[in-house]
């Protein structure tokens, strides 16, 4: 539930909206169809969400138009016509949305901040915050408690880094990036070798760093490993999911969607515009090309070319994946209508031996 107060008529104007309802109906909160109350606005986006207006108790629904609302009294309630119901709903969220609570401008007491580190006044920086040598933090940037910044690490222009993100040495962060709590920038690479002796393993140092372009969104507990040499990049508005892992050395392009739990192996490189599903797994040293899109759980173990959609595990191409499925589960239909033949022929031997005289 998010809050909201306003009318019936202000929301149809700030939308551009057409109002079927009363404009002064008061709007004080967003919530799903099936939770809201008569100060609360939902949102139908198809016939599915259409058919429950009749049973809802919601004052006002932002509706795409062409959708078929039935049961709704224009007399007592209010339905909010727009192009996209979702985007609209984006742009309300926006508004209602106050975030969490910021500090207030300037270095709280509880902070520590190295000298030689250079703070702008219009930055927050909350209790607990540890800021280390060399470090630069730009105009408008927002450190919430506990955040952790290494030697010469660089946060850009209204960058907001939650409680308890950890920045490692060297790293950049672009303007107007939104890190997630506990999210780890700059740990080291997993890269290690068996020792001489052939029974201890030997830690390959890496002494690279991680560069966040602007307006990238990095989900809470994410980890993004340093380079082995040079950098990690994750490229300009490339929004990832929470519990993320991205190896070292990868190389992630623009406008790309990672969704939870994905894990991907050291120096990856993927394309503009991809799409990588839930729980999916990349190999190290592959390459997916532009618009690609992975589904969830794929296991990527070669390369992925631009513009194709890839699935299962080992993931191979949508089509020969849906093929794979299909004789797949052909293969367990035949299978059991073996196993149901055999047991009945057992079942048959069994009744004529029985029938069977003794000697």
């Amino acid at each position: 539930m998010s809050g909201l107060d306003a009318t019936a008529g202000q929301l149809a104007e700030r939308l551009g909206a057409e109002l079927l309802g009363p404009a002064a109906l008061r709007i004080r909160r967003i919530d799903a169809i099936d939770r809201a109350g008569p100060e609360g606005l939902t949102f139908i986006r198809d016939q599915r969400f259409a058919m429950q207006w009749a049973h809802s108790d919601a004052g006002a629904a932002v509706v795409t138009r062409g959708i078929e609302v039935e049961g709704h009294d224009p007399a007592a309630r209010a339905l909010l016509l727009v192009d996209d119901a979702d985007r609209a709903m984006i742009t309300l969220l926006q508004e209602a949305d106050a975030g969490p609570a910021r500090p207030e401008p300037g270095v709280h007491p509880a902070a520590a901040v190295d000298p030689s580190a250079a703070v702008d006044p219009s930055a927050r920086v909350g209790p607990g915050v540890r800021i280390g040598p060399g470090a630069v933090v730009e105009a408008g940037a927002v450190l919430h408690a506990n955040v952790v910044l290494g030697a010469g690490v660089r946060v850009g222009r209204n960058a907001d880094l939650r409680a308890g993100v950890v920045v490692e040495d060297r790293c950049l962060i672009g303007a107007h990036v939104l890190i997630h709590p506990n999210a780890v920038i700059g740990a080291d690479g997993f890269g290690f070798r068996p020792g001489q002796d052939g029974r201890s393993i030997v830690k390959v140092p890496h002494i690279g760093w991680v560069e966040i372009h602007d307006h990238v969104e990095i989900g809470a507990c994410t980890s993004i490993d340093r380079g082995k040499f040079g950098p990690t990049v994750v490229g300009a508005g490339t929004k990832i999911d929470n519990q993320v892992q991205i190896g070292h050395n990868c190389r992630i392009g623009r406008g790309c969607v990672i969704c939870g739990a994905v894990g991907i192996a050291g120096s990856v490189e993927i394309g503009d515009g991809v799409t990588i599903g839930g729980g999916a797994g990349i190999r190290d040293n592959v390459s997916i090309g532009d618009g690609a899109r992975l589904g969830g759980f794929a296991g990527v173990m070669t390369d992925v070319p631009a513009g194709e959609t890839w699935l299962g595990a080992p993931a191979r191409r949508h089509d020969e994946a849906m093929r794979d499925f299909a004789a797949a589960r052909d293969l367990a239909a035949t299978l059991r209508e073996i196993r149901k033949k055999i047991r009945a022929l057992e079942r048959r031997q069994t009744s004529d031996d029985r029938r069977e005289p003794a000697e």
